[in-house]
């Protein structure tokens, strides 16, 4: 355990200077905006001329590089704010171009793996898929070849997700995007930023993205909001997705906050330090698993751009039992077994480890995926650092003391 920390010192130092960066642009965008007690008050009804809210909405668009924003309690995941902004911005007849291909829940809202009623398909839009590269990005001849005539917006996704490729950093996504706007300038470019909120000291917005969705029961949230989501982006986009989400007429002018608003903006300040503590750990479980044998991706060394981890186990048991030792080790609901079971939205049986005080949230330390070959977990958040520590090293130290992986020095020695 000491040797593994002590391999990614480097890491966690990157990891603070990012979380100093981002907070101290927080801090300023706060203060701009002058936000005071009374923006935490609440609305009910309609939730018409509700200042904390429309403030609220402000940050985040200059937190994420954009013209305007909507955040809202009554996104019910990231999915559903993904959903939003996709049907807003598309109408019947056209088609939406996935760069790879998207993350298990949206394949079903776009109608890719099952005709659900109110997909996608249904509506008469089509969504194509571009291959990715040797490298597992996407790639920007790949996407111009499966374009037509009528595709109106690309989609990028930022984190790998329950996917093999890496994720796309801030970089890469800056190149990628510049790319597909010289050469079809009118195109919308979305992104899902699931997972890659303040990992990097830049957002998709700052480098071109027209419009980007997320959850805040992950990174933005701060392990404080209890649901809800956010779609930012340029002002007619953000329109048209709010008026999805709400009902043409009302968009982003109504909407309750009820008691949501203290937490959301706390949340928001809080994230760039949770998301460090949280990155940390990251790094911290690919070096200890490396150290057990096991595949890890990304490795210890790589560069972030999002929170997951995977690790390969190479054995169904294997897996099961990881993600049942993490859950042994979270606060919530320990003497819980998760089984691996069927999800609404995924095709394979699912084992999600989750001892959290927030029903799903994924800023919280979980270990989860599908059960398909080479059984693949995926290990993202943690609110403090000294958490993820303890739970992966408890996790690692009973598939040892059940033979399920052979003992290797360094661990023995902790």
């Amino acid at each position: 355990m000491n040797q593994a920390e002590a391999k990614i010192q480097s890491k966690i130092r990157e990891a603070e200077l990012a979380a100093d960066w981002n907070q101290a642009r927080l801090l300023n965008i706060f203060q701009e905006e002058g936000v005071s007690s009374f923006h935490f008050n609440p609305s009910t009804g309609y939730g018409y001329d509700d200042t904390g809210r429309e403030t609220l909405d402000r940050i985040y668009a200059k937190v994420f590089g954009t013209e305007s924003a909507i955040v809202r309690h009554q996104f019910i995941s990231g999915t559903h704010a993904i959903n939003a902004a996709l049907f807003g911005i598309l109408r019947p007849g056209d088609r939406l171009l996935y760069a790879g291909m998207p993350y298990d829940t949206l394949q079903t809202a776009i109608g890719l793996t099952d005709n659900k009623t109110g997909s996608m398909v249904e509506y008469g839009i089509i969504c194509d898929v571009a291959p990715l590269n040797k490298d597992g990005y996407p790639n920007s001849e790949a996407i111009r070849e499966n374009m037509t005539s009528k595709t109106k917006v690309i989609a990028l996704q930022r984190s790998k997700g329950y996917a093999s490729r890496p994720s796309i950093p801030m970089d890469k996504m800056k190149q990628i995007i510049t790319e597909i706007k010289q050469s079809h300038p009118h195109v919308i470019v979305f992104v899902d930023n699931c997972y890659g909120e303040f990992v990097e000291t830049t957002e998709p917005g700052h480098v071109g993205a027209d419009l980007i969705a997320g959850s805040l029961i992950k990174n933005p949230g701060g392990g404080l909001v209890r649901t809800g989501g956010y779609i930012a982006g340029k002002n007619q986009y953000v329109e048209q997705a709010a008026s999805r989400f709400a009902a043409p007429g009302i968009g982003l002018e109504g909407g309750a906050t009820l008691n949501s608003l203290l937490e959301m903006y706390q949340g928001l300040f809080m994230a760039p330090h949770v998301v460090s503590e949280a990155l940390k750990g990251a790094f911290f479980t690919a070096a200890l698993l490396e150290e057990a044998g096991l595949q890890t991706f990304p490795s210890s060394t790589e560069e972030r751009t999002d929170l997951i981890q995977a690790v390969t186990f190479e054995d169904k048991q294997r897996m099961v039992r990881f993600c049942q030792a993490v859950q042994e080790a979270s606060p919530v609901d320990s003497k819980v077994v998760p089984e691996p079971s069927n999800m609404p939205g995924y095709e394979d049986e699912v084992i999600m480890a989750a001892g959290a005080f927030i029903q799903g949230s994924s800023i919280e330390l979980s270990a989860d995926g599908p059960l398909r070959p080479p059984y693949t977990a995926y290990i993202q958040g943690g609110l403090t650092f000294s958490h993820v520590k303890y739970a992966v090293s408890h996790a690692l130290n009973v598939l040892i003391e059940e033979k399920l992986i052979p003992p290797f020095h360094s661990y023995t020695e902790k």
